[in-house]
């Protein structure tokens, strides 16, 4: 069962929010764009679109709201987080302040997590998160 809300920022192609599969959540790639708006936090382009800076604990914060609302508007919570899959434009200078703001939002829950590298995302944000949580 698929699942979307107007809550959260809309997907920037043809896909859910999530999708429920037996008493597991599967959440889509989640940025940290403000919902309603294509606003990204913390970040400041240039003319064409470029980043010229980001502010990693801005889109930190964002990422970690939006997730929290698309579980909770789908009767999930984020308790019940079990995997998370984090996405970095730029480990070198961002890892040790997501890392601090990741362990004060998941000191009560430690789900599994892998934090990876890529060299770009779709749309100008500097994290995304690919979560599983599970579900009444």
């Amino acid at each position: 069962m698929k699942f979307e809300t107007d809550k959260a920022p809309k997907p920037v192609g043809v896909y859910p929010h999530a999708r429920k599969v037996g008493n597991l959540l599967f959440l889509s790639g989640v940025g940290p764009r403000k919902p309603n708006s294509n606003e990204i936090p913390g970040v400041e382009v240039d003319e064409n679109g470029h980043v010229i800076t980001h502010d990693i604990k801005a889109q930190c914060h964002s990422v970690f709201e939006n997730v929290r609302i698309i579980l909770e508007e789908a009767g999930s919570s984020w308790e019940n987080l079990v995997d998370v899959t984090v996405y970095l434009t730029d480990m070198k200078n961002d890892f040790d302040n997501y890392n601090k703001l990741y362990s004060e939002y998941f000191k009560g829950n430690q789900p599994c997590r892998t934090t990876v590298e890529v060299s770009s995302l779709p749309t100008p944000i500097a994290i995304e998160l690919k979560c599983i949580a599970t579900i009444e």
